[in-house]
């Protein structure tokens, strides 16, 4: 059985003027020990799903339909007092702009030693100041910066900090929203090996949510595609990179450049993401798609099975249009 399966969820917000349709029926799984990517633009949604899997949605979001089976539970049918036993214990998050997460007047260790004792009371602080010692020391941090505070980090410490936090309790999940913001490509190539490295030594699930395709293939055994509140395109890391079906997904891929190959002009995207306001029947990427056709935008698009490891949400791929 899989550790995570989530089933046709749909998350609303409660906006002036109506409600926003922020995510739509996505479904996926997470094996134990795997790690699943999801790519798209800003406001796709990717964020908020990360939150509904913690159950920490804002106070005018809510769940409309769908489930969320973590360990073989329903969270969606546990209270707040349950869930407050499921976050960090079982799932952890690293936060978008984590290295803002730390309270600037607090030292760090003491931080991450309240996470310890707060899911286990009855353990002494001078040993969960050992395990923060220890988780330190996995992360790459000098032992001896336990009684620092958050200013005294530079930035790619606060991140490995973050990390630690998240590790603290030993969770079975971890969600990490764009984990390497802000950091430069050397820092961030070492806090993904190492989160990566981590991942294996322990067996940690681990969803990654960034805007940045070439992060997620670099850590993700999955990865899903998501644009305008859908997941459009889902499959194994290196199958969906080798051979992207849809439109967006190839879209996306243009614009990033690359270190091998031929070596080609950046292809923006062009056109704005769709009002989720009031969302269209037909395929949400129709007014940037370049392959559309009149019917794309008023018939529902269909998923289609590229192989065992694979699929694509389309109107087109559904009728071999060579997409």
């Amino acid at each position: 059985m899989p550790l995570l399966e989530v089933k046709d969820l749909n998350i609303h917000y409660h906006v002036q003027g109506g409600i926003l349709k922020a995510v739509e029926g996505i479904s996926f799984s997470l094996e134990k020990g795997r790690s699943l990517g999801f790519v798209g633009e800003s406001g796709c949604g990717k964020t908020t799903l990360g939150m509904a899997l913690m159950r920490l949605l804002p106070s005018n979001g809510f769940i409309s339909d769908g489930q969320i089976i973590f360990d073989g539970e329903d969270i969606r049918k546990k209270n707040e007092e349950e869930m407050r036993k499921v976050r960090w214990q079982k799932i952890s998050m690293i936060f978008q702009a984590a290295m803002n997460a730390l309270n600037p007047v607090q030292r760090v260790g003491n931080q991450i030693v309240e996470a310890i004792t707060t899911h286990s009371p009855l353990l002494k602080k001078d040993e969960a100041f050992k395990m923060v010692k220890n988780l330190f020391q996995l992360v790459g941090i000098p032992g001896d910066r336990i009684k620092d505070y958050p200013h005294q980090y530079s930035g790619g410490m606060k991140q490995r900090a973050v990390i630690a936090m998240a590790l603290a309790c030993k969770p079975k999940l971890i969600i990490a929203d764009e984990p390497t913001t802000a950091l430069d490509v050397i820092v961030q190539d070492q806090i993904l090996q190492e989160i990566k490295g981590l991942q294996e030594e322990f067996q940690i699930s681990i969803i990654f949510i960034s805007h940045d395709i070439s992060v997620v293939a670099n850590v993700s055994h999955e990865i899903g595609i998501m644009y305008a509140g859908e997941l459009v395109e889902y499959g194994n890391t290196e199958e969906v990179f080798e051979s992207p079906r849809h439109p967006y997904t190839k879209a996306l891929l243009s614009s990033y450049p690359t270190l091998n190959g031929e070596k080609n002009m950046l292809t923006p995207i062009p056109g704005e993401t769709p009002n989720l306001m009031n969302p269209q029947t037909g395929c949400r990427f129709f007014d940037r798609c370049p392959n559309a056709i009149s019917s794309c935008k008023i018939n529902p698009a269909e998923w289609v099975t590229i192989s065992p490891t694979h699929k694509v949400l389309c109107y087109q791929c559904g009728r071999d249009c060579g997409i």
